[in-house]
């Protein structure tokens, strides 16, 4: 009798797991109150409140007072435009008032927080990130989220008040749970998409003698596999699906570059289909080829890299309504003339080709070229992603208000949280930063962040 109950529980609660997967995320969550303790407290200080785990904590009341942030000079990530002398009413998480010193009246009693001058920002969103960083042998899986949690915090205090992560580098589902750590207020991070295992394809048969890793990215042989690593990663609670339709580049003899090209193309339609069935959308991890347009004529939401893009291309993914992801600053850092340099003695480089792509994006019109920085821990570390708005303004054509606007309202906007994020708008959630100078002029002034406040909380005020 026992067994049976318990093995109801498990069913109810596998269930309970795909029916909350399969309803897609349409709006960046609050940060709920914790339920305090119902019965007397007779144990040590005051009532605590609950973890839905077991335990308690501290209750952590909701804020009822009311900041104003007088801003000097205020990007509005809509219109593109610098507004002056600006004020902003914020209370408990969300936005209450915005508009010009004499339009906004600060209540008596309000903290007053003077950016009078420096210029105020939405919080900076970064679309593709990894803050699990990829495993050593000498690595616990209780030091690489020790690290991961530092990844998060690091990028937040840089100005990232939101960010998608696009898979966990070998560590399973655990950005799932750094994601709802965030959410309920457990830790301080980016509010957060995330991807879990990718999946990869394999035309090779499994290996007894080398199994694949059941942390790293799901490996499939088959698109009946392929559909069943989606449904298990939808159970587990992703927020996007990270497919590999392409791998890694060469250059042939004269030149030419080439491309590894992975699923078939019946195969990564079948992918998309699914996810799409489940609620969710896809991020393709591809560099060129045939992979590159099987991407494109599949329908991949976001099209991760694309080294080889060509306006053609460009113009398909407008009528399709697909992003690009460029992820500019981690394929041109100076490791890739590197490796090219190796491998072609000198003859041919990869980073003008991919420069090239780039800039032919950002002069594409109706394409939503996005930020996104590839953020890694290894050749990227976290909390210097302004790194990519500058590679993006130097070295593509983009202006500094398109990449002010790609990282704020445009990326907001490809991840469904435009109503909540992405603008400092009267009712979105006071995700502000702060930066001295004016980065509508001058985007260097990004690795300047000064002031963070996310849901209203200041994380960082210099």
């Amino acid at each position: 009798m026992r067994r049976g109950i318990a093995a109801l529980g498990s069913a109810l609660v596998v269930l309970c797991v795909v029916l909350t997967a399969q309803a897609p995320q349409t709006q960046a969550p609050s940060t709920p109150q914790r339920p305090p303790v119902k019965a007397p407290w007779r144990n040590i200080g005051g009532p605590p409140c609950l973890i839905p785990e077991g335990g308690t904590i501290p209750c952590n009341p909701a804020s009822t007072h009311v900041t104003a942030i007088r801003a000097g000079r205020l990007f509005d990530s809509i219109a593109g435009t610098l507004l002056t002398k600006q004020v902003i009413l914020v209370q408990g998480e969300r936005i209450t008032e915005v508009g010009s010193e004499g339009q906004v009246t600060i209540p008596s009693g309000a903290q007053v927080i003077d950016l009078s001058t420096a210029t105020v920002l939405p919080g900076l969103i970064d679309a593709h990130t990894h803050m699990f960083n990829n495993p050593t042998p000498k690595m616990s899986r209780e030091r690489s989220t020790i690290i991961a949690i530092q990844n998060l915090q690091s990028d937040l205090r840089a100005g990232f008040t939101a960010a998608r992560d696009m898979s966990s580098h070998g560590n399973g589902y655990a950005d799932v749970e750094l994601r709802d750590a965030i959410n309920r207020g457990d830790i301080d991070g980016p509010r957060f998409q995330v991807s879990g295992r990718g999946i990869r394809w394999s035309a090779e048969p499994p290996n007894p003698k080398a199994p694949d890793n059941p942390l790293a990215d799901t490996v499939i042989r088959s698109l009946e596999e392929g559909r069943a690593a989606v449904r298990d990663a939808a159970a587990h609670g992703v927020d996007w699906i990270k497919l590999y339709p392409g791998g890694a580049y060469s250059f042939a003899p004269n030149g030419d570059a080439q491309y590894v090209t992975t699923y078939p193309l019946p195969v990564l339609q079948g992918l998309i289909e699914e996810a799409h069935k489940l609620g969710k959308k896809v991020g393709c991890h591809v560099f060129g080829g045939d992979g590159l347009q099987y991407s494109i004529t599949a329908g991949c939401d976001t099209v991760e890299h694309g080294y080889a893009l060509t306006q053609a291309q460009l113009d398909e993914m407008v009528r399709k309504k697909l992003d690009f992801d460029p992820t500019l600053a981690r394929y041109n850092a100076p490791f890739m003339d590197d490796n090219d340099a190796k491998n072609t003695g000198g003859k041919y480089r990869m980073v003008p080709i991919f420069e090239r792509a780039v800039s032919l994006a950002v002069k594409t019109k109706g394409l939503r070229t996005m930020v996104g920085s590839g953020v890694d821990g290894s050749t990227f570390p976290h909390g210097t992603q302004a790194n990519e708005f500058e590679q993006l303004v130097k070295k593509t054509g983009m202006t500094p208000t398109q990449a002010l606007q790609a990282g704020t309202i445009v990326n907001a906007r490809v991840l469904g949280w435009d109503g909540q994020i992405g603008s400092i708008t009267k009712g979105k959630f006071a995700d502000i930063v702060a930066v001295p100078g004016d980065p509508a002029a001058d985007i260097m002034q990004l690795h300047k962040v000064m002031f963070v406040m996310k849901n209203g909380k200041v994380v960082r005020r210099d």
